[in-house]
């Protein structure tokens, strides 16, 4: 039997330390995985739903977007699947009843792990203009609602509409469409807080904002670097294809703060051997000060260019370089030479914290890799010279060829099932003038040309009483979004706030004046519309689409898919009291859409490239790659038709005298802002989650001991801001680094500091001081 939700919040003063771990998964892991799922769903909901995760005939994993091989195991989840997993398809219930039982004051004391645990929501829910409780509404006030609040609105700015990358591709393309017949482009996504910063390099030097490699080549890659990234826990299923290329020779360096267990050593549960023995995997571990990646690559670049001068070689090349490569497929190296010559070694060694031995080491790596593949997440995209940090990766892979070959290539490994896939259909604030003459073409209408809001333009905005609606489509955007109390005051600014959910969260009690819930379909339930089941399709982190289609009975027969409820609305907005379409909004039968997803792909054929025959191909056990110019025939999407170095001054964090940097991160029992459990296993920690990981050396030069209770304070532009009652962890960090764990010190994290041209929140790279907590010596 499942077991019921807790009814506390964690308690801290619990809070337990054990010696950090040298290895990841195994049999804990499995443990762990079969614990969780057995007190969500019970025995044969588990086995049922488990069984179904990421196979052929089932359902894509709602976690991470690592992709599959065409050959599947019959268990094709990992630990952080089976509870992203078991969340969604508990058994517990948030019903009307529990709104009637608990207050918003009340929930507002509640934490993440708490409300998360209560369970799927069942019924539209209204929080009326100055009501103390959520009541029941039906569906058909809850779209006229909404309707009449979009109608009221001085202009179609006023109307923000957010997504998360659970967003299946069929809901994310109906839901642009309907935000741009609204008339607005206004549609921040959660990738404006994460690898908005991969995109923004990525397509500036190479033409796509997409990575370029495949599963097969990072199985054969020479050399991998994995940077800024920690895989054992936010994407446990790439050890086994780091276990692969480790097999085939590859040499693998880590580079991030913290050493991270499933980097060390992987116990892949699904074989004995794996099981009993073990890999090692990272080969070179480079331990870096955070915001220190830039001045790495540019150390690796001066390296191979100093080889080069040397009259040395790299396997595979006549000299270190790939002058044909280079000559046929690039411009701008000139530039890039430049730059590099005006880099000296000593800043390098001090911005990285690493030795030149260290640095010249890993260059004799690159120097014997005939394939290189560099892999990051958000160590690498959260820091004010992040886009720089990605241009100048870049830079180091097109010296030796290594983009468009196999075993080599770029990885920005995504976080969210579908984040990529969401940017294809059209989430995004700025999409190319080819899309819009496209949506204009199949739909008859004149889409808004005009940039809209990504996730911190947004939230300004509404800071500022420039919006009147907010919709959420899925996520968690309070507790995801930056400067948590701005955020917070954000919303309660606007009119109405909408949140599309499966799960109660803290944007349910973070509201406009007025809020609605909406109780929506997960991915392993089955969407029974009338012309019969539905499936729905995802792009996973190298491009791939496949189906996904749920078995589980709904959690509530009130629910409706995010398809129905984006179809719903638009057709209630867009047509007349006799269907017909208004004048210049997008010309579709809206309810058709509704009731066939497949009509709804017939217009992604129509609008986007590479979707050809697009209900054909995921008939494909593993359905179909996109096209990616530069991986598949070295043509490059850019203003000259090549590839780009570019030159990019060295930036990295100054750390004031008594203060430290400070990155946030998740917990092991953590997904996004989902808390699923109270315990980081790897990293020692148990039963709590306010801890601040700090290097020895710095605790005692800044006068407190290991245990001690501090403030965190973030210092930015002579404002602070303030995160409490956090205990003080002695752990291996760089010296003036310091780690925790967010959603909780997202209230540090300011809203202006974001980065240079993507405009992403600099989450690894806050200036804070301590204060003694009061009452604590």
């Amino acid at each position: 039997m499942a077991s019921k939700a807790p009814r506390e919040n964690i308690d801290e003063s619990k809070l337990t330390l054990t010696k950090p771990k040298t290895k990841a998964v195994g049999i804990p892991a499995v443990a762990n995985a079969l614990k969780i799922s057995l007190e969500q769903m019970g025995s044969v909901r588990s086995i049922q739903t488990l069984l179904a995760v990421n196979q052929v005939d089932g359902f894509d994993c709602m976690g991470c977007a690592w992709p599959e091989h065409e050959k599947r195991n019959a268990a094709e989840f990992c630990e952080n699947g089976a509870k992203a997993v078991a969340e969604e398809a508990t058994r517990r219930r948030v019903t009307p009843e529990f709104f009637a039982q608990h207050s918003i004051a009340d929930l507002k004391t509640r934490d993440d792990y708490w409300l998360g645990q209560q369970g799927r929501l069942t019924h539209p829910m209204l929080l009326d203009e100055g009501a103390t409780h959520y009541t029941p509404i039906e569906w058909d006030e809850a779209y006229e609602l909404i309707a009449q609040e979009i109608r009221g609105m001085d202009n179609p700015g006023q109307a923000v509409f957010y997504t998360s990358g659970r967003t299946s591709n069929e809901a994310a393309f109906a839901y642009q469409l309907l935000v741009r017949g609204i008339g607005t482009n206004n549609l921040p996504d959660c990738s404006n807080m994460c690898h908005e910063s991969s995109g923004s390099a990525l397509v500036e030097t190479i033409g796509i904002g997409k990575g370029s490699v495949s599963l097969e080549d990072l199985e054969t890659a020479s050399l991998i670097f994995v940077a800024g990234q920690n895989p054992g826990t936010n994407h446990p299923r790439m050890l086994s294809a780091l276990e692969k290329a480790k097999k085939n020779g590859a040499f693998i360096v880590s580079v991030n703060p913290l050493p991270e267990a499933g980097l060390m050593r992987f116990e892949n549960p699904q074989n004995i051997t794996g099981m009993l023995h073990g890999t090692q995997l990272t080969d070179d571990f480079l331990q870096i000060r955070a915001g220190g990646d830039q001045a790495l690559f540019q150390g690796l670049g001066k390296y191979l260019l100093e080889a080069e001068a040397q009259g040395r070689k790299t396997p595979g090349l006549s000299t270190v370089l790939d002058h044909e490569f280079i000559k046929d497929h690039t411009v701008g190296i000139d530039e890039y030479l430049r730059y590099l010559e005006k880099v000296e070694w000593d800043d390098i060694v001090e911005a990285t914290g690493l030795t030149l031995e260290q640095i010249k080491s890993t260059g004799e790596r690159l120097l014997a890799s005939s394939a290189t593949i560099v892999c990051w997440a958000m160590g690498l995209t959260q820091h004010k010279h992040s886009v720089p940090t990605l241009r100048d990766v870049v830079n180091v892979l097109l010296l030796q060829g290594n983009i468009g070959k196999p075993g080599a290539g770029v990885c920005p490994v995504r976080g969210h099932s579908n984040v990529q896939g969401d940017r294809t259909m059209g989430i995004f604030e700025k999409m190319p003038e080819k899309f819009h003459d496209r949506l204009d073409q199949e739909f008859e209408f004149l889409s808004p040309r005009e940039h809209g809001y990504d996730t911190v333009a947004a939230i300004r905005a509404m800071r500022d009483g420039k919006v009147r609606v907010f919709v959420g489509m899925g996520g968690n955007f309070v507790r995801a979004a930056p400067d948590s109390e701005v955020t917070e005051q954000a919303l309660a600014n606007t009119g109405l706030t909408v949140q599309i959910s499966t799960k109660l969260n803290h944007s349910h009690v973070s509201t406009g004046r007025r809020a609605l819930i909406l109780p929506t379909l997960g991915r392993t339930e089955k969407d029974a519309q009338r012309t019969g089941d539905q499936r729905v399709t995802v792009e996973d982190s190298m491009s791939a689409v496949h189906a996904s289609r749920g078995r589980l009975k709904p959690a509530s027969e009130h629910l409706h898919s995010e398809v129905a409820i984006v179809c719903n609305l638009a057709h209630k907005l867009f047509t007349d009291s006799d269907g017909q379409p208004l004048p210049n909004k997008p010309r579709t039968n809206w309810l058709a859409l509704r009731d066939d997803y497949t009509l709804i792909r017939k217009h992604i054929e129509a609008v986007l490239d590479g979707f050809e025959n697009f209900e054909e191909r995921i008939q494909n056990p593993g359905g179909f790659v996109l096209p990616h110019p530069p991986r598949d025939a070295r043509k490059f999407d850019t203003a000259s038709g090549k590839a780009h170095f570019t030159g990019n001054a060295l930036e990295y964090i100054k750390i004031p005298a008594g203060r430290l940097v400070l990155q946030t991160l998740r917990s092991h029992d953590q997904y996004n802002t989902t808390i699923y459990g109270k315990d980081d296993r790897y990293r020692g920690i148990h039963g709590g989650r306010r801890v601040v990981l700090i290097n020895v050396d710095d605790i005692h030069e800044l006068g407190f001991a290991d245990g001690d209770m501090v403030h965190l304070v973030s210092e930015f532009q002579g404002t602070e801001r303030r995160a409490e009652n956090f205990r003080i962890v002695s752990y291996s960090t760089p010296k003036g680094c310091a780690a925790a764990y967010y959603p909780e010190t997202n209230v540090l994290v300011p809203l202006d500091s974001v980065a240079d041209t993507s405009g992403t929140p600099t989450s690894k790279s806050v200036i804070v001081r301590l204060e003694r907590a009061d009452g604590h010596e």
